[in-house]
């Protein structure tokens, strides 16, 4: 049975971590490790995280539960850190005020690899954005292809968010997060994860489904002219700097 490696980066996030924490609790499938990499946080995160402790301990879906609170280097230096400590076959990032959309959510992935299959380099879905009170506001406007993804895919931009980005942990473990990048290192290790699958021959699978409720304004969201900067050094690095030129004249007219 695949095993998933569900990985929660925290840092003073009292107010959104709580619904995540309740979704994962939720999951129905079994075989599930949840890492929750805290960077020893001011305010109530890790109260509510020793609360779900507790609860996990009591459920019946026999999900494993590490918990670290220690001070990194930001949210890319935790996300190496949970990549480290990951043993499950997918690494997925599910951090504060993202959720699955249903309790079935990890079954239903589970289940689109058919047995005897051979696991994917990376499983991806689609995603519908939340606002604070968990109410959808839409989907996505950048959808991934049902067929036909590869790392060349993302010259039209980031066509699968990264909580919709399911990455065999053993491409993960071998492609870590480029600290140097502040606000799209995400966009750089899955354009890497999937040039890693394609040199093993790996496909990557979309799973026809939403797979992650993401909250509206993140990170990139917050910074995001510091975020296009870096998303264009990105794009440069992996595509050339005419292709990256052209790519972002024509985004002028999407």
């Amino acid at each position: 049975m695949i095993k998933f490696s569900i990985i929660t980066c925290t840092y003073n996030a009292a107010k959104e971590v709580g619904r995540t924490l309740d979704s994962v609790l939720a999951q129905t499938y079994h075989h599930v490790e949840h890492l929750i990499i805290d960077g020893a946080s001011k305010d109530a995160t890790m109260q509510l995280v020793r609360a779900y402790e507790r609860e996990s301990e009591e459920a019946e879906n026999d999900h494993e539960l590490v918990v670290i609170s220690e001070a990194d280097s930001g949210l890319y230096d935790a996300m190496n850190k949970g990549i480290g400590m990951a043993k499950g076959d997918y690494v997925v990032f599910l951090n504060a005020g993202d959720v699955f959309p249903s309790p079935d959510t990890l079954e239903l992935i589970a289940g689109s690899v058919g047995d005897g299959e051979a696991l994917p380099g990376v499983l991806y879905g689609d995603t519908d954005i939340v606002d604070n009170a968990g109410r959808f506001l839409r989907h996505r406007r950048l959808a991934p292809p049902a067929e036909g993804l590869s790392w060349r895919s993302f010259s039209e931009g980031m066509l699968v968010c990264h909580q919709a980005f399911y990455a065999r942990t053993d491409l993960a473990k071998r492609n870590l997060y480029d600290l140097s990048y502040r606000f799209s290192a995400d966009v750089d290790w899955c354009i890497r994860v999937m040039k890693e699958a394609e040199r093993q021959g790996l496909p990557l699978k979309y799973v026809g489904m939403v797979v992650v409720n993401y909250l509206d304004g993140g990170l990139t969201t917050k910074n995001h002219r510091r975020s296009l900067r870096e998303r264009f050094q990105v794009m440069s690095h992996h595509y050339g700097l005419p292709m990256t030129l052209w790519k972002h004249f024509t985004f002028l007219f999407r």
